[in-house]
Formats: C-alpha cells, sequence, structure tokens
C-alpha cells in the first residue's frame, strides 16, 4: 500500500478521514489514454496511486514537449486553478489507478484544513522545482548530460517509492518519448542512449531500467539530489 511507504508524510487519523471525505473515487486509464485533455478544463484532481504518466504541452504543428513524468503519490491538475482553461495535458504511459478529487471542493479543503492545503502547496511548489531543473537541462546541458540527469532522475524517483525490483526499474518510456522530454530528435536521442550503454552506465533492455555506474551516470549529468525528504500524499 503506498501510504506505508516511508516516502510519504504519515498523516493523523482526522486528516486521513477529510482526504477520505474529499475523494470522489478511483479511476483507471489504459495506456496512452488521457487522464487530463489538454486545452480542456477538467472538474476533478487525481493523486496517482500506481503506473506511470507524463505532463505535457503540444505546439500547433503537433510538437510536443514533456514537461515532467508522474509516478506513484504526485498530485495532478493543480495548475489547472490557475489558468482560464487547462494548460496541459497529462497522458497515461502504463495503465494508472488514480485517486479522483472534486475540483470544486478544494477551496474548503484549504479552508477547514489549512495543514492539507499546506501539503497541496508544498507538492505543487515541488513539482515547480522539478520544471526548473528540466529547464536547466533543456538550456544548458549537453545531449549526454540531458540523457544521464533524465535516467538517474527516474531512476532515484521510482526508488524511493518503492518502484525499484533487482536492482532495476520498469522504464516504459520509448525514444519518442526521451526526445520530447529532453528537446532531441530521435536520431540524437538514439545515438545517445547507446554512447551510454556503451560506456557502460546503464542497461535498458525489456522495459527495464539498471544502472550500472550510478557515481559516473550521477557525475556526467551533474546530478546530485540531496536526500529526498517524505512527501505529503492526498
Amino acid at each position: 500500500m503506498l501510504r506505508s511507504s516511508t516516502a510519504f508524510v504519515l498523516l493523523p487519523p482526522e486528516e486521513l478521514r477529510t482526504i477520505e471525505d474529499f475523494r470522489e473515487g478511483v479511476r483507471v486509464v489504459d495506456p496512452g489514454r488521457p487522464i487530463l485533455e489538454e486545452h480542456q478544463r477538467g472538474r476533478q484532481l487525481f493523486t496517482l496511486y500506481s503506473g506511470w504518466a507524463f505532463r505535457y504541452k503540444t505546439l500547433s504543428d503537433g510538437r510536443r514537449q514533456i514537461l515532467n513524468f508522474l509516478l506513484p503519490g504526485d498530485f495532478i491538475g493543480l495548475q489547472d486553478e490557475f489558468a482560464d482553461g487547462q494548460t496541459h495535458g497529462v497522458e497515461a504511459v502504463t495503465g494508472v489507478t488514480l485517486c479522483a478529487f472534486a475540483r470544486e471542493r478544494l477551496w474548503d479543503l484549504f479552508a477547514t484544513q489549512p495543514r492539507l492545503g499546506y501539503d497541496i502547496t508544498w507538492l505543487a511548489a515541488r513539482e515547480e522545482k522539478m520544471v526548473d531543473d528540466n529547464l536547466v537541462t533543456a538550456g544548458r546541458r549537453n545531449a549526454s548530460e540531458r540523457m544521464a540527469m533524465l535516467l538517474m532522475h527516474l531512476y532515484r524517483r521510482a526508488q524511493r517509492v518503492g518502484m525499484a525490483h533487482d536492482g532495476s526499474i520498469e522504464f516504459p518510456f520509448n525514444q519518442q518519448h526521451i526526445a520530447d522530454a529532453l528537446g532531441l530528435s530521435l536520431v540524437h536521442t538514439n545515438k545517445t542512449l547507446r554512447r551510454l550503454s556503451r560506456l557502460g552506465l546503464h542497461v535498458l533492455e525489456n522495459g527495464r531500467l539498471r544502472i550500472v555506474d550510478p557515481l559516473a551516470l550521477e557525475t556526467l549529468g551533474d546530478y546530485f539530489e540531496r536526500p529526498m525528504l517524505p512527501t505529503p500524499l492526498i
């Protein structure tokens, strides 16, 4: 169960009851299907409880930028509160399970449960930090550094929420996902992945990622995160 993970803040019983009351159901989404439609305001917020997803924006000619990847525990859809209409789309990569919350009740939660309101604000700030990191990656890191950063970032996040098994994690992303996240062409993405693999830094096969030399990959990507604090789980 996700709440039993040490990756998440242990909530007192009364706050758990509030979250249960706030929740209006469970939603299951198949791989490749939208969780939130781009440019359409949704009536629900979500917590991702299992599976992988990503948040993205597309240009008028169809080019897509993946803004960040979503893992269990991530809170989805809050940005819509501060814009006219949906500002981004969210798509499931694998089959996902989500807890759904009524958007219209969000203010009541802030007003009656300020600590939970702070938790939601904390989650939003954490996501902003990840987007900042992605901006630095796209703007200043070269292709090999971008790839190293992405692989380590996803591995560490998945490992933290208990998704690592036998030294590897599920890696359901194709090269188009990676290219759209890093701002690279498909050809450049393929060449960069093969270059890092030949260096013996990682193994990516059969839909799983194994980090062979984490220190070298962290050094290449300039990825040195401090220990991650326990995260609120809404």
